[in-house]
């Protein structure tokens, strides 16, 4: 075992502030969390501290923290063929009884399997005996389409993981008392809302390749219904471990709301979380003074900051503390003058928009919701408040896309950058451009994403068209990445072999040789219109959104492009096209 790990370890806990290190003596069942990304990203994830303080506030559980290593780290791993060890206690993540991981990003499954192969813990599901952890996933991938890893977990989190988890940890605690193998813990686990034990679904496939069933073995449930905090009050939400080390830098996290009313049609969680919740002014007051003694800087989070209903006195109060604040998302349309004020007595730099595209049709078509006027007069109201730079998130290969829609960002970006100009900004305005993908349990499920030479070609004449700008900066995902992140976003469990493979082979670069190998085509799962009634393979999941609903939204986006463009015998309609 690597002193030298160990050592690089020990130092990280020592600038940290709010890590739970139980001393030895009680036995206690213990659980490895790990973020399968490095210590810089996971520790900026709320969610993950979260679910940490939830399990160490278990008296008969202890939580132990690991990550993905730094390319010299994991060297240093496989020199001295070290185990991937836990932080807390520098302990082989393996001797965990149970190892949960949150996945938050499709490219983050080829590092979950890393992890798992570097810990050295079989990585199919049934190759692992009654001696090995229990693997467990939550996160936003894990909710809306666990397939493509159902080969290696022994249990999904459907939905938000507060209740379930500790819906898990207690059926554990018993059935390990009562001396249960795995099996019968797994099977006690099924009968828990918002659990997936895959091994009790089976997939069937039709001659075409599709879907034809997930049928459930033993009686289990056959749909099993994503889970919500239904009073956020009733919750933690706020920074738990403090570190520097976070790409928020010395920030404290406040969760103000989640969910989302808007229903952009792109979203996911806007339409499995429809409902928006927020947090009492009250009870962020207190969060605001806990982080006080600790942190000057406190990071709002939420879907949309803006739509928080007392955004104005809650930012006034934070000024009054002589603390500053930062905020994760904004909404052009409900951008206060208050707010603006305190973000830029806050010293923020940049406000951060996302129209996601330049044309009222397509917005209109996506549901965005913001016009033209209000990218225009949040803009305004920033500079005008002293905050000099704006950011656009924009997508490229969204549904009954045209190239006028195409011109159309490089039009809004001049003419948004020769208004700032007008205004008193001489600061940079920023376009981060990624590709479309449709994601599950979304009105666009059903259709193909859009061919990715066309979408490079889209991206380049972009960059071209804009390149002579010197106060503009295009920032663009890499398209490669998407595309594996679309066929992940949809794929079914067959996915999992090539998952395998392709980490066996290289990671995510070997990923569509892997494809190819396993007999299977991308443009099945990426170019392909589906059919309203084909089975998807997270239809047995059930988000509190009928199929029904989100055909008809599908619908209603088309029909309302048509009247929008058809009235010149249908050229500049996309959906006509």
């Amino acid at each position: 075992m690597s002193w030298k790990i160990k050592d690089s370890y020990k130092k990280k806990l020592a600038e940290e502030t709010g890590a739970v290190i139980m001393p030895p003596g009680k036995k206690r069942y213990r659980f490895g969390l790990v973020y399968p990304n490095d210590y810089y990203i996971g520790m900026s994830n709320l969610g993950f501290q979260i679910i940490y303080r939830l399990i160490n506030e278990r008296a008969n559980f202890t939580c132990e923290r690991a990550f993905l290593p730094d390319r010299q780290t994991e060297a240093e791993y496989i020199r001295s063929k070290t185990p991937l060890l836990t932080m807390e206690n520098q302990r082989p993540l393996y001797d965990m009884d149970i190892i949960g991981f949150a996945i938050s990003f499709e490219m983050d499954y080829f590092n979950f399997l890393h992890c798992l192969r570097l810990a050295k813990v079989p990585l199919k599901a049934t190759d692992r005996t009654e001696m090995d952890p229990l693997i467990i996933i939550g996160g936003p991938c894990a909710t809306f389409n666990p397939e493509p890893l159902a080969i290696f977990a022994d249990v999904f989190v459907i939905g938000e993981g507060e209740n379930t988890v500790s819906n898990i940890l207690t059926v554990y605690e018993q059935k390990k008392e009562e001396k249960c193998t795995k099996e019968e813990i797994l099977r006690a686990l099924a009968e828990l809302d918002g659990v997936y034990v895959p091994q009790f679904y089976e997939p069937k496939y039709c001659e075409d390749s599709t879907l034809a069933e997930i049928t459930p073995i033993d009686s289990v449930p056959a749909k099993i219904t994503r889970q919500w905090v239904k009073e956020l009050n009733d919750t933690h939400g706020e920074t738990v471990i403090m570190t520097p080390d976070t790409e928020f830098g010395k920030l404290y996290l406040i969760e103000i709301a989640r969910g989302c009313g808007r229903h952009c049609r792109f979203c996911m969680a806007g339409y499995c979380f429809r409902n928006p919740r927020v947090r009492s002014l009250a009870a962020i007051k207190e969060s605001v003074l806990r982080a006080k003694p600790h942190m000057n800087k406190v990071g709002l989070m939420g879907a949309a900051i803006s739509d928080y209903p007392w955004i104005d006195e809650l930012s006034a109060f934070i000024r009054e503390q002589d603390m500053t604040l930062s905020v994760a998302s904004l909404r052009a349309d409900s951008l206060t003058d208050g707010l603006a004020t305190a973000l830029a007595d806050s010293g923020q730099k940049t406000i951060t928009l996302a129209p996601e595209a330049a044309t009222e049709p397509l917005r209109q078509v996506i549901n965005k919701g913001i016009t033209e006027e209000d990218l225009y007069n949040a803009t305004k109201l920033a500079i005008e408040k002293g905050i000099k730079n704006v950011k656009l998130y924009i997508m490229i290969g969204l549904p009954y896309e045209t190239d006028e829609d195409i011109d159309a960002i490089i039009a809004l970006a001049k003419n948004l950058q020769i208004y700032m100009h007008k205004h008193g900004s001489k600061g940079t305005l920023s376009l981060s451009v990624n590709p479309f993908i449709p994601k599950p349990f979304t009105p666009f499920q059903w259709l193909p994403m859009a061919d990715k030479k066309s979408v490079e070609q889209k991206l380049k004449h972009l960059q071209k068209s804009l390149q002579s700008e010197k106060k503009i900066q295009v920032l663009i995902e890499s398209p490669k990445e998407a595309y594996v992140q679309g066929i992940l976003a949809r794929g079914d469990r067959r996915l999992g072999e090539v998952l395998l493979s392709a980490t066996e082979a290289g990671g995510a670069k070997a990923f569509m040789r892997a494809l190819k190998s396993a007999g299977l085509k991308d443009e099945f799962y990426l170019y392909r219109l589906r059919e309203k009634e084909e089975m998807f393979p997270w239809s047995h999941l059930d988000m509190k959104v009928t199929t029904e609903y989100l055909w008809r939204e599908l619908e209603q986006a088309k029909e309302r492009l048509h009247t929008l463009r058809c009235f010149d015998g249908c050229k500049r309609c996309g959906v006509c096209q």
